[in-house]
This record gives C-alpha cells, sequence and structure tokens, in this order.
C-alpha cells in the first residue's frame, strides 16, 4: 500500500511563550507527521517545552536560522517536509493544503502570508519584502508573491538536492532561487499571517537583515548567472571606456596626436577590465552549470521509488490525517 513520511521541522530560539501551541496545533492539523523542534540554543526552556508537547528535539550549538535549516535538511528523513517558524504567526489549519500540493506533484509550496491583524508586519517589513520580491523576480526573469516566508512545504527531492549555504534569515531567499535555477515546480498557496502573541519577540533586526538578504540576492546572482552578472559589469566598463574614448579620437583625427595620455590609459585598463569581466562570466557560468547538474543528480537520486510516496488521494488523505479533497 502507497504511503508517505511526514515531518514538520520547527527551527526555534527563545520561543518559551509560543513553541508549545505550536506543537501541539501541527500535531493536530497533521495527527501522523513527526514534528521536529530544533533548538538554537534557546536559553528560555523552549526545548524542554517542544518535549513535553509530544515533538522530537535536538539542539543546535551555531546560531542562525541557516545553520538549523542545515541540520534539519541533513538529519530528518522524510517523503514530505513541512517547515514552520516556532513564532506561532502562521495558521496550521493550512498546512493540509500545503501537504497536498507536494503531494500533487510540486516540489516547493510557499505560504503566501496575508495580515489577519494591523501589527502582523512590523514598520517597513511589508514594503521591504515587496521590495525584495520584486528585485529577485527582475534579476532571475520569474515572478513570486512572497520570497520571505517562513512556511513551506518541500518534496524530499527539493531537501535532499539543496545545498544550503546561508547561515541567517536569507535562507528563504536561497531556497526560492534554489527551486527557480533547478526549474522545479512550484506553487504559491494563501495563508493568514497574524501578530506574535504578547511576550514574545521578533529576532529579526529590520535594517540589518534586511542588507543581508539583498547581498544574498545579489551574490546568489553572480553565483547561479554569471554570464548575466559579470556580462552587465564588462558592458558597463565597455561603454564608459567608449564614452571616454570619443574626445581622443577626435582630436587625433584632427592632430594624428593623442595629448591626453592618462584618459588614454585609463581607457585601455577599462577595456581590459571589461574583456576579464565578459571572460570571467563566459568560465564561471561552466562551473555553475556544473553545480547545478550535480544539484540534478541529487534530485534525481532522492525521487521515491514505486509505492513508496501517494500521488494524492482521499485514501491517502485519510491515512495520513488529511482532510479529503483539502485544497
Amino acid at each position: 500500500m502507497p504511503t508517505f513520511r511526514l515531518a514538520v521541522l520547527v527551527p526555534c530560539f527563545n520561543e518559551a511563550h509560543t513553541v508549545r501551541k505550536v506543537v501541539e496545533d501541527f500535531r493536530r492539523a497533521l495527527p501522523e507527521a513527526v514534528v521536529h523542534v530544533f533548538d538554537n540554543a534557546s536559553d528560555d526552556g523552549t526545548a524542554d517545552l517542544a518535549r513535553s508537547a509530544g515533538a522530537r528535539v535536538a539542539r543546535v550549538p551555531l546560531r542562525g536560522k541557516g545553520h538549523v535549516v542545515r541540520r534539519l535538511f541533513a538529519d530528518v528523513e522524510a517523503d514530505v517536509y513541512l517547515l514552520v517558524d516556532g513564532d506561532d504567526t502562521y495558521s496550521a489549519d493550512c498546512a493540509p493544503r500545503l501537504v497536498r500540493a507536494v503531494l500533487d506533484g510540486h516540489d516547493m509550496v510557499v505560504g503566501v502570508r496575508e495580515a489577519t491583524a494591523t501589527g502582523a508586519y512590523r514598520a517597513g517589513h511589508a514594503w521591504g519584502n515587496r521590495a525584495l520580491t520584486g528585485f529577485l523576480a527582475w534579476l532571475f526573469g520569474r515572478s513570486s508573491r512572497d520570497i520571505l516566508s517562513g512556511y513551506r512545504a518541500f518534496s524530499r527531492r527539493f531537501v535532499k538536492s539543496f545545498p544550503v549555504q546561508s547561515s541567517g534569515f536569507e535562507i528563504e531567499t536561497e531556497l526560492t532561487v534554489h527551486a527557480l535555477q533547478m526549474h522545479m515546480p512550484v506553487a504559491e498557496l494563501a495563508t493568514p499571517y497574524g501578530e506574535r502573541p504578547q511576550g514574545s519577540q521578533s529576532k529579526l533586526s529590520t535594517w540589518k537583515d534586511g542588507f543581508r538578504i539583498l547581498g544574498k540576492i545579489a551574490t546568489l546572482f553572480a553565483r547561479e548567472r554569471p554570464v548575466a552578472f559579470y556580462g552587465n559589469m564588462g558592458g558597463g566598463l565597455l561603454a564608459v571606456a567608449l564614452l571616454l574614448s570619443i574626445p581622443l579620437l577626435v582630436t587625433y583625427a584632427q592632430s594624428g596626436l593623442v595629448p591626453r595620455f592618462p584618459t588614454a590609459i585609463l581607457v585601455a585598463a577599462l577595456l581590459v577590465m571589461s574583456a576579464l569581466a565578459l571572460l570571467a562570466g563566459v568560465i564561471l557560468d561552466s562551473v555553475a552549470r556544473g553545480r547545478r547538474e550535480v544539484r540534478f543528480l541529487a534530485y534525481l537520486a532522492a525521487a521515491p521509488g514505486p509505492g513508496e510516496l501517494s500521488s494524492g488521494g482521499v485514501a491517502a488523505e485519510r491515512r495520513r490525517g488529511l482532510p479529503p479533497g483539502s485544497r
């Protein structure tokens, strides 16, 4: 009989006010899922509270959400993974829909946040999220509605082919780019997003983490699309060199002399730098292609065998505690 293993992954750092409710809510919404709480060296009793609520708890001493997700993806074995923050801002009632979308063939399903309270987003966060989401879509050529959502479901193939590089909150950006570059089927489902309960505090620094995410987008663009990145750089240098060379060419045509030697040297240097940038883009593109091939081989290796994973349907939903027809 076809079946699948379902894991709920909850990265936590000092979430004593909310972790018990999060674990209980997701155990109720997905009765046969195993809830894993990976505690990021909390000092407020988060791990004990999660354990008492029925979660499997592990400790990650290296601080940063990216480090926690790396351990979660490496240590937990499942066929479908549901990743959710431990701050009780995401609705567990939406979990069956996200899981069902993975069973229907999507490798990543993003819970697009729709605020249910005026205080759900901190000042500037909604605008910043739209700006970063638009910037990433402009660079990578595919649209996304919420690249910073912490509520996502994944197939096993996604998880086991994803080489986590981030250390902090920029991990969500890296997850999105991985799916885009691997041309994976991705779905987005609207999910309610509430404000943190009283006493719970966000660990996100608006400006610091915003700039880190912006830097991560630029780094991923250079790493995954080097021809475009270095080609634009080389093209810009070439354009500046041509503009600076126009007076030199006019003077040379009139007098046969090149009196502005500093400008001529600068033009020559810019032309060399332009050529080097273009060459670097071509060379690094072959490296990027090699990395993508390795990730794709890992993606293929993690594919479920015959009978290991149901493709959906009412029977499978009932076996796993999912409401029939939950979409």
